[in-house]
């Protein structure tokens, strides 16, 4: 007697094949039509012995519940007590089942839906192994005093001058400690420099044994917030943790915190709540802190948070300062608007130099009294220190003033120095005027700041001078291969940084042809990444700054539409797609004459997408056109001839003519092989290729090697849960069920 018969809807296959063998794996017996009931059977007698199945799982759809035959099946495993639902896409049960408990696999990530499904389909009573705690009683885990929770990632030493905001500090505490839905997200608003960071830090610290996880997203960018939220999945050790596709990985992080408590999750610097909502867990098991300078949220309770107290401002700028004149740091405080970030630099300015509050405050008197002229004056008469001590730091600061402000690597900085010690000494006396700050192998430097930086580099007339400065280290530091996964880690690191520099030449309109090509190569490393979206954006920005100055004819505009076509075409807007591509076509043929390599790659773009609409005939014709331009132009074994190759074996395939397909696709894989070795991701989608049209032949031992390659190579170099790994292990599967179906059956001897 099999453990389960598989009840679903011809709509449902995919899902009813994959829940199946999920529950082979797990040591269970399964019976499925697709499987087990072969060509010729008597279907209802088949599904007689199904019925006998101790359990059958109902997979749960629009389509499942609107079917009649279903239905019937529904209703006989209800009747005897044997019904296990399983919802896969969005649907209410009937009424008269709602009573029913069922497994919930919608939204779930594929690592998730297999230890949800399982643990469903247990039927025994899960027993605790330990007397439970009295719930009135019920305390989390000890740690030692003054440790910090062991998934932890504040990228800020605890700031001994942190003054006041006590009360701002226990309102926001029981606001989420309340429990209220509304309340376990809190957002800190106010303005740029009045502290709202430095309270989130402050809060993490102090209460620190409130929570088991405590971790920090830097939200200024998608970049940056998607990375850190990312990196959570390697500290909570997430099946997810290695794949290539990032939003996957975010997925699988913010499902982990819902089903888990005691947990602090701090955005710092968001724009707009638009921007976290994809990081918010929908669950009120823990608590998120937001910092932003908008004040406008509709899911988030906001606690306003202004200016210093001036008794506040007073301990703050002694406690900073090492002085005590409160008379001369009340004047101070007036003067600079108790703003906490300049009384923190103009605390270490006096330090650093050894002067009193009030010698301070007859320099700040000659200055204007605005609100952000009194920062901006604390900061000049800094810059003016560092031009006399050291005026290699100076020339640092005007650099990183036009990247992004958070987690700049120290060694993409060292080529502005000769040697590793002159830049140790610039960023240490950045870090005496506290115009920095340093973390592993990283500098972030305040937002103000750069922005007085840059203010004041305008009104000298450099502004350009440094933007191109910083643009050009990031145009040489950002790879030109980002589409290659080997080059994604430095791709990461250096994302915000080139997009930041590459905004100010934008504005500055310094050598835009470069900005265009710069972004170009960031939005192939997000496309290359599955965030089809953000790169879209960046290659739509890449080729309107290129018209702007480029004639419309130029090889460049032809490339960049052509990215733009292939972009659309992965998001399956093909009708969008085939004018972009006939564009880029058409330039590239004036640009280049007609049988240009570059022209071959153009044409192979109009074949790919004329194949996914159907039209096979034309699309072999243009396949076929790219293949005779390539050999002509590179010879017959360029690793270009294999992508042209393996799309007439496609497209072949597609028509029904295997055997010749087949030879397009193993010369493609003989290429692949040769150029990039044994183990690359496009040998294994040319391993796949071969299979798909072995399959199809018949041949299912000769295509089994070649798919079961496929996905050890893909697995080892995108991860587990890629869409293309995925593919190639739906492919393998269905293999392995239809090999095991065909077996001869030996009967049991007498």
């Amino acid at each position: 007697m099999a453990d389960f018969f598989i009840s679903y809807s011809s709509a449902d296959r995919a899902w009813a094949e994959w829940i199946a063998w999920e529950l082979k794996e797990a040591g269970y017996e399964v019976v499925i039509q697709a499987w087990h009931f072969p060509a010729g059977s008597s279907f209802p007698l088949e599904m007689k012995k199904a019925a006998e199945a101790k359990y059958t799982i109902a997979v749960l759809s629009p389509s499942y519940l609107t079917s009649n035959f279903c239905q019937l099946e529904w209703a006989a495993a209800f009747a005897q007590g044997t019904l296990i639902p399983v919802r896969v896409r969005e649907c209410d049960p009937p009424k008269l089942d709602a009573h029913i408990v069922y497994v919930d696999l919608v939204g779930k990530s594929e690592g998730i839906a297999g230890n949800v499904l399982l643990a469903g389909v247990k039927r025994e009573p899960v027993v605790p192994s330990q007397r439970p705690e009295y719930p009135l009683g019920t305390a989390k885990p000890k740690r030692f005093p003054g440790a910090l929770p062991e998934i932890w990632n504040i990228p800020h030493l605890r700031n001994p001058n942190f003054t006041g905001r006590d009360h701002l500090l226990a309102d926001l505490h029981a606001a989420l400690a309340s429990g209220r839905s509304a309340a376990v997200t809190q957002a800190i608003g106010g303005l740029g420099g009045v502290g709202k960071t430095q309270l989130a830090i402050e809060y993490a610290y102090r209460y620190a044994p409130d929570y088991s996880l405590v971790w920090w997203v830097r939200s200024e960018t998608a970049a940056t917030a998607d990375a850190d939220y990312a990196k959570l999945a390697v500290k909570l050790d997430l099946p997810e943790k290695d794949l290539a596709d990032q939003p996957k990985i975010v997925e699988a992080v913010r499902e982990r915190l819902e089903h888990h408590a005691d947990w602090l999750l701090i955005l710092d610097n968001v724009e707009s709540a638009a921007d976290c909502d994809r990081f918010r867990p929908r669950s009120n098991t823990g608590h998120v802190l937001i910092t932003s300078r908008n004040q406008n949220w509709a899911n988030a309770e906001v606690l306003p948070i202004h200016e210093l107290p001036r008794p506040e401002a007073i301990a703050f700028l002694q406690k900073r300062s090492g002085r005590q004149d409160a008379k001369a740091a009340d004047e101070l405080c007036e003067a600079v608007g108790d703003l906490p970030l300049a009384l923190d630099q103009a605390g270490a300015y006096i330090r650093s130099n050894g002067i009193t509050v009030a010698e301070y405050l007859l320099l700040f008197k000659n200055y204007s009294q605005h609100l952000l002229e009194p920062v901006a004056v604390i900061w000049q008469l800094s810059f003016d220190k560092l031009h006399i001590e050291n005026p290699a730091a100076l020339d640092l600061l005007y650099l990183i003033a036009y990247l992004a402000p958070d987690n700049i690597p120290r060694d993409l900085l060292q080529s502005t120095a000769k040697t590793p010690i002159e830049l140790n000494k610039a960023v240490e006396s950045l870090r005496r005027y506290s115009l920095i700050e340093t973390g592993d192998d990283v500098i972030s430097i305040h937002r103000l700041v750069q922005k007085v930086v840059r203010d004041r580099l305008a009104a000298e007339g450099k502004h350009n001078e440094w933007v191109e400065k910083a643009f050009g280290l990031m145009k040489a530091a950002f790879p030109e291969d980002g589409d290659d996964y080997r080059t994604w880690l430095m791709c990461s690191r250096l994302l915000a940084h080139a997009l930041s520099a590459a905004s100010h030449a934008e504005e500055s309109e310094s050598g835009l042809s470069d900005v265009a090509r710069l972004l170009s190569r960031a939005g192939r490393y997000l496309w290359k990444r599955a965030q089809l979206d953000e790169a879209e954006g960046l290659l739509r920005r890449s080729l309107r700054i290129s018209e702007k100055v480029l004639e419309p004819d130029h090889p460049n505009i032809g490339l960049y539409t052509g990215n733009i076509a292939s972009i659309l075409h992965d998001k399956g807007d093909l009708e969008e797609a085939l004018p972009y591509a006939r564009r880029a076509l058409g330039i590239a043929e004036m640009a280049l004459g007609p049988n240009h390599q570059h022209v071959a790659a153009y044409i192979n773009n109009i074949g790919q997408i004329l194949q996914e609409k159907g039209d096979l005939a034309e699309a072999l014709q243009y396949a076929k056109r790219a293949l005779g331009i390539a050999e002509m132009a590179l010879g017959p074994d360029h690793q270009q001839i294999a992508v042209y190759a393996n799309n007439i074996g496609q497209i072949l395939r597609g028509k029904g003519d295997l055997d010749g397909a087949l030879p397009f696709a193993e010369r493609a894989l003989r290429i692949e092989e040769k150029a990039h070795g044994p183990d690359h991701p496009e040998v294994a989608i040319d391993a796949n290729n071969i299979a798909l049209i072995l399959k199809d032949k018949g041949d299912l031992n000769g295509a089994l090697p070649h798919f079961e390659r496929a996905v050890r190579i893909l697995r080892s170099t995108y991860g587990p849960d890629h869409p293309d790994t995925k593919s190639v292990e739906n492919n393998l599967r269905i293999l392995q069920a239809k090999i095991a179906l065909d077996k001869p059956h030996t009967p049991p001897a007498e």
